[in-house]
């Protein structure tokens, strides 16, 4: 039985119908000190807990779910569609704590295994207690893109560019690059594709998570003479006025996948995640 979150409940409607299992009927409620509660009615021998924790509440919610769903099933398994502080993969200042390993132990309290999509940083599956894998499903975003003139697919830096390579091999067609820095004082940095032109083409830029929307909208501008320019993500965040930076920079369109369910959300990552169930 798929066990949805409150923040992924369009998600795990998919997996459920991908996976032909049934969907349990989760209750939320929120008292008015802050504190949430849930109710799982009901679940089968196993149990896919499925939340993406795009807040502290998400997290405390999880836990919940969790909790609940073990009392009732003999197997429980955690689908983290976006996992939450999964950046702090480690401590960049004395005194700050690894958030991704601190999540992690407390996720594997409640679960035998962790299925994750496409997180930041891949050590982070090692940070939990129990087995995790992670889902690749940046190829899904090929299918929501329109017909592309001599597409170029990009990714923000030469680490990132097995996204591109993975978007334009399920597009079937193009070529992929990465941005690269140039650095021309202290404080002027250019960045650019690091070897395709863009002149007269289709430009497809992709990340795994955009949320402020500045680097994506600061590395649109570096682009000389595009035809269209389209934005792509696995996660897509998009904090606070993310959206409107990326309108203001010229973005034809954003597209999304259902991890972090926004109005980008174009594309299911159900059957990715159905594959590693």
């Amino acid at each position: 039985m798929i066990v949805p979150g409150s923040a992924s409940q369009e998600v795990a409607a998919e997996l459920a119908a991908e996976l032909d299992e049934p969907l349990a009927s989760v209750e939320y409620e929120w008292f008015a000190d802050g504190e949430t509660l849930v109710r799982v009615p009901e679940t089968d021998d196993r149990a896919v807990v499925v939340a993406s924790t795009v807040s502290s509440d998400a997290h405390v919610e999880l836990l919940q779910l969790q909790d609940a769903a073990r009392q009732r099933a003999d197997e429980v398994v955690t689908v983290l569609p976006y996992m939450g502080y999964g950046r702090q993969d480690e401590a960049f200042a004395p005194g700050q704590p690894v958030s991704a390993r601190a999540m992690a132990r407390a996720i594997s309290t409640g679960t035998d295994r962790v299925v994750t999509v496409n997180p930041h940083e891949e050590a982070v599956t090692g940070f939990f207690d129990v087995p995790c894998s992670s889902v690749d499903a940046a190829g899904r975003l090929a299918a929501p893109l329109p017909e592309l003139s001599d597409p170029l697919f990009v990714s923000p830096d030469s680490g990132a560019i097995e996204l591109a390579e993975a978007i334009r091999d399920a597009y079937g067609g193009g070529e992929a690059d990465y941005f690269e820095k140039v650095r021309h004082s202290d404080t002027a940095v250019e960045i650019k594709p690091s070897d395709a032109s863009t002149t007269g083409r289709d430009v497809v830029l992709i990340d795994d998570i955009i949320a402020t929307g500045s680097t994506m909208s600061t590395a649109i501008a570096q682009l000389s003479g595009p035809d269209r320019v389209f934005v792509t993500c696995v996660h897509p965040m998009l904090a606070a006025n993310a959206r409107t930076k990326l309108a203001n920079a010229g973005v034809n369109a954003v597209y999304g996948t259902d991890t972090i369910e926004r109005a980008v959300s174009s594309v299911s990552v159900a059957p990715a995640i159905a594959d590693a169930l």
